[in-house]
């Protein structure tokens, strides 16, 4: 264990704190894709905003970006399977970036990529990083870290958000550019 005020510490409190931010901003993006709740349209307002990018079926890509979400961010925030949720949240911000922000360039203050590459690569460094000791990676002794989970949180993240992209803009009969939702 960390010695309180020692070096050890301070990146314990570090890595509690990117992950609680990380984690608990995805939660925080979930809630209204599957309810009400801060002004969501729930998962029928969610599939509706994805219907009119081009994802189909929009339903199941609604559930399958709000779950990404609500449980990578709990885990992230949890410090569990921490190259998992990784690679799921860098999966959500690739469809979002490449459905609804790459056109408008890099700037958030133009709904550009810039708040979702921050995400991603926070997620990225966090599965290179490990969790830290102050989580359940490391009290169930579960050691997924280094250069080779975050290499592989990032392939399967790429991979999975430009699949999701690919087979719902196949199913949709390739229809891009059709609007764009106000959702990360």
């Amino acid at each position: 264990m960390t010695a309180l005020g020692g070096h050890g510490f301070s990146m314990e409190i570090a890595l509690l704190g990117l992950r609680l931010v990380v984690g608990l901003t995805f939660v925080a993006h979930a809630v209204p894709k599957l309810s009400s709740a801060f002004g969501g349209g729930g998962i029928q307002g969610t599939a509706d905003a994805f219907d009119q990018i081009g994802l189909r079926p929009s339903r199941f890509h609604a559930w399958l970006a709000a779950l990404s979400e609500l449980g990578g961010g709990l885990l992230i925030a949890l410090g569990l399977v921490t190259p998992v949720a990784a690679a799921a949240l860098i999966a959500v911000m690739t469809a979002a970036v490449l459905t609804v922000h790459l056109r408008n360039g890099f700037f958030a203050t133009n709904n550009g990529y810039e708040y979702n590459l921050v995400l991603a690569v926070a997620a990225f460094a966090l599965a290179g990083t490990g969790p830290g000791e102050w989580s359940l990676d490391n009290a169930l002794d579960i050691d997924w870290a280094g250069a080779d989970w975050a290499l592989g949180a990032l392939g399967a993240g790429v991979l999975g958000g430009l699949g999701a992209v690919l087979s719902g803009r196949v199913t949709a009969g390739g229809g891009a550019d059709r609007g764009q939702p106000d959702a990360t």
